[in-house]
């Protein structure tokens, strides 16, 4: 009896997925763990391989058609069986979506060794379409971050890389033509509506300020130390400090810490907080879930967990969602980026932007001035939510948590 290929569902809010590329085409003899085809939700890339041998008899989506999870899209058997209770709409295909569906697609992974001895964590995952095309092109995936689901490498990790190391890479535009056009990804597509939704609806302004961040960076050197010596398990960032401060915050500016719903604001007890992830599929932004309740070594690995997971491609769709976060932290400090005014994600009413550090003259006591190293903050706000002074006096709150900041 034929097999149909389903499309899976990736969290409870995923309702449709893009079909990016089909590797295999109708009538091409497969294997159980080819790759038949690649797709996209709204923030994340999977692949999906064939569930069993045989012919694929028939597909029924082009390449970039928009399909409901649950729904056939192929289906594998011999040639000239029979095949159309499998399509789309058919009662035929109820039945099997009734069946129970795993939340992830089946994959194979290619475990490679790099060594003579091995341990668990050397395995590498990587795809075998990804595996061949990095032996074709002879990369060298062994210290390669991969952005399939649980860190696996898949083709478009390859490509990318290889696109890199190409010497093409060295010009933009190839040479002897005026400029390329590249068609917008799904996931480039739903940022550039997101945005523009977020500036055409919401009464954004953005108030600047800086924070002495001398004592932030004596507890980062600390940490350091302490790393290196083995007396400090994590490594925990200024950006793990910072969002601690602004959670501190937010303790005191609980109006901050809400979405504007339109006829009402919703003001949350608990912090959710967001933290802004550039990924190679585009920006991100997953949530924390109750960092309130967490000290600063746990608050520090979860961010570190929600960042990774956003890079590998595995991290739960619920968690991306804009109403999953109750405010937004956004780090452009690593960049040199020393003023900007960060976008709010409706319908939260306020976005943290943090910049780089510089050194500043500043009065050091006693008649004394040096130079001081100032972090600075960009606080864009709803003025439908927020009015100046509380959104003024909230940020100010942020800088006196940094600048008061004791680490023990």
């Amino acid at each position: 009896m034929p097999t149909p290929v389903i499309m899976p569902k990736q969290g409870q809010s995923v309702e449709t997925c893009i079909i990016t590329r089909w590797y295999k085409n109708k009538g091409d003899k497969i294997s159980a763990g080819d790759l038949l085809f690649s797709y996209e939700t709204d923030k994340a890339a999977f692949e999906m391989e064939s569930p069993a041998d045989g012919i694929l008899l028939d597909t029924f989506f082009n390449e970039g058609a928009e399909v409901p999870v649950l729904t056939n899209v192929a289906v594998i058997g011999k040639q000239g069986e029979e095949i159309s209770e499998f399509f789309p709409g058919k009662s035929a295909v109820k039945e099997t979506l009734s069946a129970e569906i795993p939340a992830e697609p089946a994959e194979r992974e290619v475990e490679v060794t790099t060594g003579s001895i091995l341990s668990v964590d050397s395995k590498i995952r990587i795809s075998p379409r990804a595996r061949v095309l990095a032996q074709e092109k002879g990369i060298d995936y062994s210290d390669l971050r991969g952005s399939g689901p649980n860190g696996r490498i898949i083709i478009s990790d390859i490509e990318k890389e290889a696109s890199y190391t190409s010497k093409s890479r060295q010009a933009f535009i190839p040479s002897g033509q005026e400029f390329t056009d590249h068609p917008i990804t799904n996931v480039r597509r739903m940022i550039a509506k997101a945005m523009h939704s977020s500036l055409q609806n919401a009464a954004q302004l953005t108030h600047h300020m800086s924070a002495d961040v001398r004592r932030l960076l004596e507890a980062r050197k600390k940490i350091k130390e302490g790393v290196a010596s083995g007396s400090i398990k994590e490594d925990i960032t200024l950006n793990d400090m910072i969002c601690w401060c602004v959670i501190r915050a937010l303790y005191k500016f609980p109006e901050a810490n809400s979405h504007f719903l339109g006829e009402s604001i919703r003001t949350f007890s608990q912090v959710h907080l967001g933290i802004a992830v550039d990924t190679s599929r585009g920006l991100m932004v997953p949530a924390v879930k109750n960092a309130r309740d967490m000290d600063l070594t746990c608050l520090s690995k979860e961010l570190k967990s929600a960042a990774d997971s956003c890079r590998k491609g595995n991290i739960n769709p619920e968690l991306i969602q804009s109403t999953a976060a109750s405010f937004t932290v956004s780090n452009l400090g690593n960049y040199g980026v020393e003023m900007f005014t960060p976008v709010i994600n409706l319908p939260q009413v306020a976005i943290l932007g943090v910049c780089t550090i510089v050194n500043r003259p500043a009065d050091l006591g006693n008649n004394t001035f040096g130079f001081v190293p100032y972090i600075g903050l960009s606080l864009t706000y709803d003025h439908r939510a927020i009015d100046g002074g509380p959104a003024t006096m909230f940020l100010k709150e942020i800088k006196n948590q940094i600048e008061t900041f004791k680490y023990s």
